[in-house]
């Protein structure tokens, strides 16, 4: 519809509603499941420069209001990526992003580097919530200097939008946005999930086979939309807003908080259709309220 037709850093959407990474496959796993030029973009999963076989089963808890997952970033590696998937993801209509990740500098640009030699992509999705191993394992997400650094490299080797994503796990969300605005950021798209742990008191033990996992749903967007809320006044550039987004009116939520887009991650586990149907949920949001284009309730939020 119209009022659903939208642009994110001059890519222009369909609608704003985006399928995140990491629940999506690489797209084409669910192309019989869904038709994804409805959608307004989507996400591949995290590449990173070799193969990556990911964590110890099981991977997956349902909590009450959510889902813990611990994959461990499994992936195919970029270079098996771009001769084996990018090239019918390069025939959709829809905006297609790569997400990026890596444990050194080095390897956030090697990738950028691989992906930038093909047709086919829209632009970037750096996930920064990996503990970078030259620096003691802190994680990039955490500190901006490290984040300011990594977003720099990569920035210079790319011609694409850089979106970076960032993680819920820091005492205040200010710095890390305008770290990564002022190193070269695009774009922000947040949240990431949440650092939690799940245990089988029968078992005394773990419920995810690597301990920790990503606490992602429901549970989680009233803490989101806040982080949004608050990245989003503390930068100029357009930011994506997730974290427990299941239908339209919450992705309304989030636009009002000061999204420009979101992304759907977790509803997708339950129904791969889900990114549509919310996509279509919204726009009937907006024809009730009497809303010509979803680019109006962009930041409207009255505190």
């Amino acid at each position: 519809m119209s009022r659903l037709a939208t642009s994110f850093c001059g890519i222009a959407l369909r609608n704003p509603v985006i399928a995140a990474s990491g629940t999506f496959g690489y797209g084409l796993e669910f192309a019989k499941q869904v038709d994804l030029d409805s959608l307004g973009g989507l996400v591949v999963k995290g590449l990173s420069r070799e193969p990556i076989e990911g964590n110890p089963a099981p991977r997956l808890y349902e909590t009450e209001a959510g889902m813990i997952n611990s994959i461990g970033l499994q992936n195919v590696g970029v270079r098996a990526f771009v001769a084996e998937k990018l090239p019918a993801l390069a025939k959709l209509r829809t905006a297609v992003f790569a997400n990026v990740f890596g444990y050194q500098t080095e390897d956030y640009v090697e990738v950028a580097r691989v992906l930038e030699d093909h047709e086919g992509l829209a632009g970037y999705e750096l996930n920064v919530s990996c503990p970078n191993t030259k620096h003691g394992g802190i994680c990039f997400s955490s500190d901006p200097a490290l984040l300011g650094e990594v977003v720099s490299a990569v920035k210079r080797v790319v011609r694409r939008p850089l979106i970076v994503k960032l993680s819920p796990n820091v005492a205040a969300i200010e710095p890390l946005a305008r770290a990564a605005e002022e190193s070269g950021a695009d774009a922000l798209s947040l949240v990431n999930t949440f650092v939690a742990l799940a245990i089988d008191a029968h078992k005394r033990r773990p419920r995810i086979g690597a301990g920790f996992g990503g606490l992602s749903g429901p549970a989680i967007k009233p803490i989101a939309l806040r982080l949004v809320c608050q990245a989003a006044r503390a930068v100029k550039i357009p930011v994506i807003g997730l974290g427990g987004i299941s239908t339209g009116e919450d992705a309304a939520e989030f636009l009002i908080a000061g999204a420009s887009a979101v992304q759907v991650g977790t509803a997708t586990f339950w129904n791969p259709q889900s990114p549509v149907r919310i996509a279509r949920e919204l726009g009937e949001f907006l024809e009730r309220e009497g809303i010509g284009n979803v680019k109006e309730i962009v930041g409207t939020l009255q505190m």
